[in-house]
């Protein structure tokens, strides 16, 4: 049976559409661009059936996970690579990256403020308990936005100081009201440090951004991306896990991090899941089409209904995250609630506010996903605080984030009416 979608919102989803050809031909072309320089990697290093064997125990001599890195490499332009389903989220690999590169005494930069919520226990801004780089002796600064923007004249100030050891650049909104960055900014403030701090590592914060553009961060400056393998990279098929790509010598720095220096990379079984993380990596470009396809039609037919949205739906994207402007917590409730209808798991559950762990604020998220927590299947979150802002990502394939937008139309029009 097919779902009862009202006349009023099937009219409207189809006005949105028939607005957005130029932009979903920009975004195809793109995935066509990174599709062909994935399978360039696949083939230069010769992936085959047994890459995919999983190991157990210490995971020494894993040629799968050992090529595997090496192909992110490729990818991402760099001299090294680390994948592992030993992250346990973005925020874990972000944190090794930082844990590898300073020591006490040293510097961290922020470069476009506050990062995301969850680094603040890792920093130490927030006391989330022991063991953050503060606790180490780690000195943080943050260079404020100017007018939601970066501020490239204070980032300058602000890493002459020779104890500058990293600068952090996020390249995703998160939870603020900024742009997220594109390549060519992230590019621009890579120049800025170098210019006046050569010897300090820029670490990107790539979630939410990778293969939405045809370049990366580290094709442009950067010295290490880090992201999360259950948002864009794994293509909604790895399970779990993380990668950090970059620098050698911060690589590994990292990987000392997530296991214990003097072993570093050369353990961490893969359990069966290298199979799932070469095809996640195949199909992400396209995955990552989809989602942005999605996001760019919720903007669209969120616009029609007079809703502030950022980007809109005529920008070029440079991550899948679309803000969407309720200005009050009920509207915003009631959108969640139908993209938690439109999900193919949980979709019975009604998402509510809760104290989620890592936030300053509740938070809602409405996520009926088959890999819990994976931002590339459609999800929408938000802080229970003015200017009460949904966060909407996702969708593995555009019908289905299409039809989970239109649901949540529905429900809002319907409670408001």
């Amino acid at each position: 049976m097919p779902l009862q979608l009202s006349e009023k919102v099937r009219a409207l989803a189809a006005r949105a559409q028939s607005d957005l050809g130029e932009q979903f031909a920009r975004i195809d072309a793109i995935a066509e661009e990174n599709t062909q320089k994935v399978l360039a990697a696949f083939q230069k290093h010769r992936v085959a059936e047994s890459y995919f064997a999983g190991t157990t125990g210490y995971g020494y001599d894993d040629l799968g996970r050992d090529k595997l890195d090496e192909i992110y490499a490729d990818i991402f332009g760099t001299e090294d690579a680390l994948v592992r389903i030993g992250f346990v989220n973005g925020t874990h690999a972000i944190s090794c990256a930082l844990f590898g590169a300073l020591k006490p005494g040293d510097v961290l930069v922020s470069a476009v403020g506050a990062p995301y919520d969850t680094l603040l226990g890792v920093i130490g801004v927030a006391d989330k308990g022991p063991g953050s780089l503060k606790s180490y002796g780690v000195e943080y600064r943050q260079v404020d936005l100017v007018n939601d923007a970066p501020d490239p004249e204070g980032l300058a100030l602000a890493v002459r100081d020779p104890k500058v050891k990293a600068v952090l650049i996020q390249r995703s909104k998160g939870y603020s009201t900024r742009s997220s960055l594109s390549v060519a900014e992230i590019g621009a403030l890579c120049r800025v440090v170098r210019e006046n701090n050569p010897e300090a590592a820029i670490l990107v914060d790539n979630c939410y951004g990778e293969f939405v553009e045809t370049e990366e961060p580290t094709q442009v400056g950067a010295d290490l991306v880090v992201g999360s393998l259950i948002k864009n990279p794994g293509g909604g098929l790895a399970p779990t896990g993380g990668y950090i790509a970059g620098r050698k010598d911060l690589v590994e720095g990292a990987a000392m991090r997530l296991t214990v220096p003097g072993i570093g990379r050369e353990c961490g079984s893969t359990l069966g899941n290298n199979r799932a993380l070469y095809q996640g990596l195949f199909l992400a470009p396209h995955t990552v089409a989809q989602a942005v396809k999605t996001a760019v039609f919720a903007a669209r037919i969120m616009e029609l209904l007079g809703y502030r949205t950022e980007p809109t739906s005529d920008q070029v994207r440079h991550d899948i995250i679309q803000m969407i402007h309720f200005g009050t917590p009920e509207p915003l409730k009631r959108f969640c609630r139908g993209i938690q209808f439109g999900a193919p798991v949980d979709s019975y559950v009604t998402p509510e506010p809760w104290d989620m762990p890592g936030y300053d604020s509740q938070v809602i998220m409405a996520a009926g996903a088959f890999i819990q927590g994976a931002s590339i299947e459609l999800s929408c979150d938000a802080p229970m605080r003015e200017p009460y802002t949904a966060y909407l990502q996702g969708g593995l394939t555009y019908e289905s984030g299409k039809t989970g937008v239109m649901l949540a139309v529905q429900e809002l029009l319907e409670k408001s009416e």
